[in-house]
């Protein structure tokens, strides 16, 4: 008994510790790839200077900071944004999604972790009464971008086939 008590300790230990070799992470519209992530099969750790690679949040003193947007970050101790392993930190990108109420997706078999945009980003938008800019193409196929209308009423006549 006090062996199989050893041995799952010691598997707990282990894979916590463990390090995965390259995951892609989809954001906007970039690709990034992370050379190393700590092992979890629900969660993306990173080290902080991926992070920044990532979404742009910084890890600062006062928290994971992106523009005026901060969120508390406790560093002196293991929590769920953050934990050290073997002297290397790691950050917790899905709990600050989370967080932020961002959504995202995770495929596991081929380690790609996709990211929607901030909400807070689509809270700026509604309350200003903006729409994201985007481009389309006209019937003879030229480019149209709602930019090209600004401090004009524009009327958008959506359709889907669902």
């Amino acid at each position: 008994m006090k062996v199989i008590l050893t041995a799952t300790i010691f598997l707990c230990f282990t894979f916590s510790n463990t390090l995965v070799a390259e995951t892609t992470v989809l954001y906007q519209d970039g690709v990034v790839t992370v050379d190393v992530v700590l092992a979890d099969p629900n969660d993306l750790w990173v080290r902080p200077v991926d992070l920044t690679r990532i979404n742009g949040f910084q890890l600062k003193p006062e928290g994971a900071c992106l523009d005026d947007i901060c969120v508390p970050v406790k560093q002196d101790a293991d929590s769920d944004l953050f934990v050290t392993r073997s002297d290397q930190e790691w950050f917790n990108v899905s709990e600050l999604s989370r967080k932020l109420q961002q959504e995202y997706v995770h495929d596991p078999e081929s380690s790609v972790w996709s990211f929607g945009p901030l909400p807070v980003s689509r809270n700026r938008l509604v309350k200003e009464h903006l729409a994201p800019d985007f481009t389309l193409k006209d019937r003879q196929g030229n480019p149209i971008t709602l930019s090209a209308f600004k401090n004009k009423q524009v009327l958008l006549i959506t359709w889907a086939s669902w």
